[in-house]
């Protein structure tokens, strides 16, 4: 289903389901433009952490993994030991992968890496929005890697980044505002390519 609309006449993009949470997550978070570095680590790292399962499975753990990871604050993140690691293997709170959890304390030096680099994380990953977009009215006309996220994710694995393929670039850009994948018969569209508008890039 492209489009859902719910009792209200709300209309949503069809991915998000019935659940409260997604919807949620749909109605005031993916594709709202962000500059906020610590947010950004932490929608990268989760995005990661995606890999190979649902959102939805994600977005359920996120608290989990806010906690397991004092916030996404990259400083603390970047300090955290092999310790750690063995403790958070353990966490039913989040997604129990070795591979990820040690990459998302990686990735933290990396990032910390870059603010020095770049001056900030946002500055690096809005530098990766497309010049125009042309408005998506279907799920089948979504992409899932476009050049752009294909050359973020090159330019992160040269940096050193893990687990930032070119489809989890993708998703990445399309949660944090990026690119504004909102079906066009979806209430948000509109709302976005609004808050897009008014953004102010890095």
């Amino acid at each position: 289903m492209d489009i859902q609309t719910d009792d209200n006449g709300r209309s949503r993009c069809g991915w998000c389901g019935t659940d409260a949470s997604y919807r949620d997550y749909h109605d005031e978070e993916w594709g709202r433009p962000t500059a906020d570095d610590q947010r950004l680590f932490e929608k990268v790292c989760l995005e990661g952490f995606q890999c190979g399962l649902s959102w939805l499975t994600i977005l359920r753990r996120r608290e989990g993994f806010r906690k397991a990871f004092h916030d996404f604050d990259i400083d603390a993140v970047a300090a955290m030991t092999a310790d750690d690691v063995k403790r958070l293997v353990l966490d039913k709170s989040i997604i129990r992968h070795r591979g990820k959890i040690e990459a998302t304390i990686h990735n933290a030096g990396r990032a910390a890496e870059m603010r020095q680099s770049e001056g900030s994380l946002a500055a690096f990953f809005w530098s990766y929005e497309p010049a125009g977009s042309q408005p998506i009215h279907s799920h089948a006309d979504v992409p899932a890697i476009t050049d752009q996220s294909q050359a973020m994710s090159g330019e992160l694995k040269r940096r050193g980044w893990k687990f930032v393929g070119p489809t989890t670039c993708y998703a990445f850009m399309q949660s944090i505002g990026i690119v504004n994948d909102h079906l066009t018969g979806c209430d948000d569209h509109g709302r976005v390519e609004q808050l897009r508008e008014n953004f102010v890039r890095p």
